[in-house]
């Protein structure tokens, strides 16, 4: 009997046991699956943000938000994916979720250049109340573009520029028409096949525009009213200077130009005290090196006078057409020298790796000098020894999403580069660039872009809004009290949209 009882014990426990060692080997998968996927989090560039209950729960209601959106998109077969901003555009501005990250508090926009921050259609409507502004209404010749925009005085207009305001009166469709040509719209990935051309054309037309002093005081004026209203409490402008005039007085003095922006800045705190300005003193990559020397001879000597408004030195223009950074080694060698000189530090903000292709270089010089931020760096990714240097280094990467793709260098902005600097712990902020060329203002649309596209939470977006003020130029006091400020804004934004969602 007790054989038999053996046997069955044999027959039916078995399983049971083997079963055991079934769900033993499971766990230990899952426990390695587990820390597999912990050791990834810990290498990511937000792995030092805790959050908060408030915040967790925010959290769970935005990744529902977002969830819905796709899902609602999907029936409704929108191709998110495979469309132009300007197509999503209204997409966008109807969406629950941009509703919500326009009362966000951004921190500072470190990305931007001066012709680029304020609205176009507020620029024909400012521009046509001056008697003395024109349009060149004709085809493009090797001096002017066809709506290109100036002021002259009476009795001095070139041939083919017309009145702005008459034009406008005569021609009811022409100010759409104007819209269009200083805006660089992607109605498709294939609108054209230079975007850089289109691009550099937008800024032509208004680039006449800007040093006319009563204009140019309106317009940054409006600039910073938007950045405002989109919950932007800094901003650092690449500038391109230009001697400021009138007609008048003729020219001004180049630090005329700062020195107007202060007074516009007064005016701005007075309202938002918390509003803050710097600028990036900005040359061009197709110059010379004697040229560059000249620029930054200029740049020292402005800094040693406005210590508080000049934080660096950057160079701009297409880096497939302009020079490789390594060109200007000479000039970059004048460097310590200019900074014992005026005694002052001049950092650079380099502009490198806006680009998709592996033979562009220039990421790597940055890596080698005394470069604070990089402007782009979508092909960083392609090299993972300097990668690793940047995030060693501690250098921001300023991210410019929207900007990205309109220029043509990412169509699924799934498939971003930045998602894997992100990833590897290379620290980020969110930038538009030049958001009035591509058609919007602010920040809004390219942290939409994040929340949609990238799949970030609130712990990765509370870090890249973070990382704009902590990266910034601004000295340690101005960082300390522009941290207390967003902290502030911050936790109010959490505890008020935890609110309105409930």
């Amino acid at each position: 009997m007790m054989k038999k009882y053996l046997i069955y014990i044999s027959l039916f426990a078995a399983p049971l046991f083997w079963g055991q060692g079934k769900v033993t080997e499971e766990s230990a998968y899952q426990q390695n699956l587990a820390l597999s996927e912990k050791e990834n989090a810990a290498m990511a560039f937000d792995a030092d943000i805790k959050l908060s209950d408030a915040e967790m729960t925010l959290d769970k209601k935005l990744f529902q938000i977002r969830k819905q959106f796709l899902n609602e998109s999907e029936a409704k077969k929108i191709s998110l994916y495979n469309s132009s901003f300007n197509e999503l555009k209204p997409l966008i501005e109807s969406s629950k979720m941009f509703e919500i990250l326009q009362t966000m508090p951004k921190g500072g926009l470190l990305h931007t250049h001066s012709g680029g921050i304020t609205d176009v259609k507020w620029i024909i409507s400012a521009a046509r109340k001056y008697q003395e502004c024109y349009v060149f209404d004709q085809k493009d010749n090797d001096q002017y573009i066809s709506g290109q925009l100036a002021f002259f005085e009476k009795g001095k207009v070139p041939e083919g520029f017309v009145s702005l305001d008459k034009k406008l009166t005569s021609t009811p469709g022409f100010e759409k028409e104007l819209e269009n040509l200083l805006t660089l719209k992607r109605d498709n990935f294939c609108s054209y096949t230079d975007y850089w051309i289109e691009f550099e054309k937008r800024f032509k037309r208004i680039g006449l525009l800007l040093p006319y002093r009563p204009f140019f005081k309106a317009y940054y004026l409006k600039g910073f009213q938007d950045l405002i209203k989109d919950k932007v409490q800094h901003v650092e402008i690449r500038y391109i200077f230009d001697e400021l005039y009138d007609f008048q007085h003729g020219k001004y003095p180049l630090k005329t130009t700062i020195t107007d922006l202060q007074d516009i800045l007064k005016e701005v705190q007075k309202s938002y005290p918390q509003f803050t300005l710097k600028l990036i003193y900005s040359s061009f990559k197709f110059f010379d090196n004697e040229n560059i020397e000249k620029q930054l001879e200029t740049a020292f000597e402005m800094k040693k006078e406005f210590p508080d408004m000049i934080s660096g030195f950057d160079l701009v223009a297409d880096e497939a057409a302009g020079h490789h950074i390594s060109f200007f080694e000479k000039s970059w060698s004048k460097m310590n020298i200019l900074s014992k000189k005026y005694g002052v530090e001049l950092p650079l903000f380099l502009h490198a790796g806006e680009s998709t292709s592996i033979l562009n270089k220039n990421i790597l010089d940055v890596a080698l000098l005394n470069n604070k931020r990089i402007g782009h760096g979508l092909n960083l990714i392609y090299f993972p020894k300097t990668m690793e240097q940047i995030r060693k280094q501690d250098r921001l990467v300023e991210v410019s999403p929207l900007s990205n793709q309109i220029l043509g260098y990412v169509s699924d902005l799934r498939n971003h580069p930045a998602r894997v600097l992100l990833s590897n712990g290379v620290q980020c902020s969110i930038n538009s660039d030049d958001p009035s060329v591509y058609g919007y203002t602010g920040l809004s649309y390219d942290f939409w872009v994040t929340q949609i596209y990238w799949e970030l939470n609130v712990k990765a977006l509370k870090k890249l809004v973070f990382n704009s003020i902590n990266y910034s130029s601004m000295n340690d006091g101005e960082k300390k009290k522009a941290i207390t400020y967003l902290n502030q804004q911050w936790n109010d934004f959490v505890q008020k949209t935890n609110q309105k969602l409930n």
